[in-house]
């Protein structure tokens, strides 16, 4: 006879999965206390790197069904998703996620709704990417400077560059200026550039 268990996780400590477990009996599915697996863990770790998750894929034999809540349980992108849910399917465990009507993600049904979302997925960080160049573009045209302000004005980096002229080490001029040893090293870098050409 198939078990169930139930994956439930939340990104930090403030937050409970309650609302998850009732979202799974009310969908009908019966899951033993002892099969139910409850993390608290950032959503943007790979689910290959979730302890908790993989000490469940551990459990898991052919015939299991494993419930989530939404699709992000199983993954931070629909990469990691579609990666685990193929792991899944290939060990004979049947994935269901409530928020797509508790479709079996390894049915050809939930491979349809996956590849559905991958596209709709991909085609939203196509347009993001076209909105922010075109963004950026606007603004070079406009000559508004783009990215981070610099770290040290001009007067504070042509000091920066005399003192390590003189022979002065990043470490030193850094104390001195109070300025990060990576800022220094980077005027450093751009030094030694101008001395090739």
């Amino acid at each position: 006879m198939p078990r169930t268990f139930a994956y439930r996780r939340v990104s930090t400590l403030g937050q409970t999965t309650d609302n998850q477990r009732e979202e799974i009996r009310a969908a009908g599915f019966q899951v033993e206390a002892k099969r139910v697996i409850t993390k608290t863990i950032t959503g943007s770790l790979a689910t290959s790197q979730r302890r908790g998750f993989t000490r469940l894929a551990g459990r898991l034999e052919d015939g299991d069904v494993l419930v989530v809540t939404r699709l992000d349980r199983l993954g931070r992108n629909a990469m990691d998703v579609g990666g685990t849910v193929a792991q899944l399917a290939k060990s004979g465990v049947r994935a269901h996620c409530l928020a797509l009507g508790g479709v079996d993600l390894t049915s050809s049904t939930g491979k349809l709704t996956r590849g559905v979302i991958n596209a709709v997925a991909e085609f939203e960080r196509d347009f993001l990417i076209e909105r922010t160049q075109a963004g950026l573009a606007r603004a070079r045209a406009e000559g508004k400077a783009i990215g981070r302000p610099p770290s040290l004005s001009e007067e504070r980096r042509r000091l920066v560059e005399q003192r390590l002229r003189d022979g002065q080490g990043a470490s030193a001029v850094a104390r001195e200026l109070k300025a990060s040893r990576a800022t220094i090293r980077r005027v450093q870098a751009a030094m030694r550039v101008a001395e090739v050409r």
